[in-house]
């Protein structure tokens, strides 16, 4: 093996992102960030993804920070690593899909405020989704990289990925990422896939992943074989379970390899040291359920996310119907076909996990419809990899002609209407895109620092109603 031409792997550490999003709900402060900047600025991280993702929601919503100038500080420590993010295409940071016009303003404002690499997905793989997003990314001078959310499924062939991936390069990518968000990937299958995508594109490829199923460390060491150039890991206390594999014992794996990322173990242990009294703090807390670090077989039998898995078990709870959990996975196969057999990731998860209960409970299917259905259907989320069910399109929108254009098309500008309603709260340009995404949350938000600012007894504050004393 040491004979081997030399391919160091490079690294995408996750802490202040996507692990604690996925261990205690994106709850980790911009205060527990700053200390520790420093020490991993010196590591040689490829880049660090601290933004983006859910991180935009709970500063605003449940940590009343303003995500924004949490960017402006971690740039201001990170002087030699790069700072990624991830971006949800048209839906920006948000769940509906918003006019080019934001979504070419929040770029500009991100890459403005410290981003230097975005990490673009759709939960359709509807490349149309992704245009605006990157052309704007590619304007800003912004590392654009385009993420194939990752699933099974008839539809999902080596033959799909591969027509997918040379799409995204001649969309202009810089890389690529194989977005794995359920732990669906497994090791072999990893390489095929990883070993396609090299043979047909010239761009760099990012593996990210989940170890939820127990095989993500396997699945990063036959991705590298394959020709992976960079992988997704969490400092180890903030590793494992829902998050991903630990980036020491990658870097201890890969040493002395031709593979080798050259990263200091111990410059690392100093690190998790740091994180490890963060996690103590989470799991006395009880945000960092014992429960979340152990190994879900079930991703695998059933094909289902984790956090699907529980929130179909939570769905039927409330029911008292827990016993139907059974019949409810094998009806989320079913409705998946019927809706064209999306990628299980947010919004589609939701919206066939809970119309595949209602048709459970309700023994009819598709007697009951929520909103999120129609709309899938309807075709405004996108185009799904294969045709909805005509029978099921009939009996959801009737007569009604479903979306074929791209459907940010059908958005007129939004930036004025927002500018005009934030009014007098705005103390920030940027402000008027928090308000874009979350109005309710944002106008709270501002509430809130207006009262700070006051000098207001926050002691006294209803804050979880936006209510502040004067």
């Amino acid at each position: 093996m040491n004979n081997e031409k030399k391919k160091p792997v490079q690294i995408c550490e996750t802490v202040l992102r996507d692990a604690h999003q996925s261990l205690f709900a994106t709850r980790m402060t911009t205060e527990e960030m700053l200390p520790i900047i420093d020490k991993m600025d010196a590591i040689g991280y490829r880049s660090v993804e601290c933004w983006g993702g859910a991180t935009f929601d709970s500063c605003l919503r449940f940590l009343h920070e303003d995500p924004w100038q949490r960017l402006r500080l971690l740039k201001q420590g990170f002087k030699n690593t790069k700072l990624q993010m991830l971006f949800r295409g048209q839906n920006i940071l948000g769940y509906n899909h918003y006019a080019d016009d934001v979504v070419e303003y929040f770029v500009q404002k991100s890459v403005a405020n410290g981003i230097d690499i975005l990490r673009i997905f759709d939960c359709l793989n509807d490349l149309r989704n992704l245009e605006t997003a990157v052309n704007a990314c590619k304007k800003e001078g912004a590392e654009a990289q385009i993420a194939l959310s990752y699933t099974l499924g008839d539809a999902y062939t080596l033959e799909y990925w591969v027509g997918l991936a040379k799409r995204i390069e001649e969309m202009g990518a810089d890389s690529i990422c194989i977005k794995d968000m359920s732990g669906l990937l497994t090791p072999y299958e990893a390489y095929d896939l990883v070993k396609a995508l090299k043979e047909s594109t010239k761009l760099p490829i990012d593996i990210h992943t989940h170890y939820t199923s127990g095989v993500a460390s396997m699945t990063l060491l036959k991705a590298i074989e394959a020709g992976a150039d960079i992988i997704d890991t969490a400092i180890s206390p903030l590793a494992l379970g829902t998050s991903q594999p630990a980036t020491e014992v990658m870097v201890q794996t890969l040493k002395g390899t031709p593979y080798d990322t050259g990263l200091n173990i111990e410059k690392l242990s100093e690190i998790a040291k740091y994180f490890t009294k963060i996690r103590e703090k989470y799991i006395a807390n009880g945000l960092l359920s014992p429960k979340l670090l152990g190994v879900n077989i079930n991703t695998l039998r059933y094909q289902v996310p984790g956090g699907m898995l529980s929130n179909l078990l939570k769905q039927l709870t409330e029911a008292h119907k827990e016993d139907l959990l059974p019949d409810v996975l094998e009806e989320v196969a079913r409705v998946r076909k019927d809706f064209g057999e999306p990628p299980l990731v947010t919004p589609s998860s939701q919206i066939v996990g809970t119309q595949a209960v209602m048709n459970v409970l309700m023994h009819q299917r598709y007697k009951m419809v929520p909103k999120e259905s129609r709309k899938l259907v309807m075709g405004e989320f996108g185009q799904s990899v294969r045709p909805v069910n005509p029978e099921i399109q009939k009996q959801i929108i009737g007569d009604e002609k479903p979306i074929t254009c791209r459907p940010a098309d059908l958005i007129p500008p939004q930036l004025p209407k927002f500018e005009e309603e934030v009014g007098p709260w705005k103390q920030q340009e940027e402000d008027v895109l928090s308000y874009a995404l979350f109005p309710q949350v944002a106008l709270d938000f501002f509430k809130y620092r207006q009262a700070q600012q006051s000098g207001v007894d926050m002691n006294k504050a209803d804050t979880a109603n936006g209510v502040y004393p004067v």
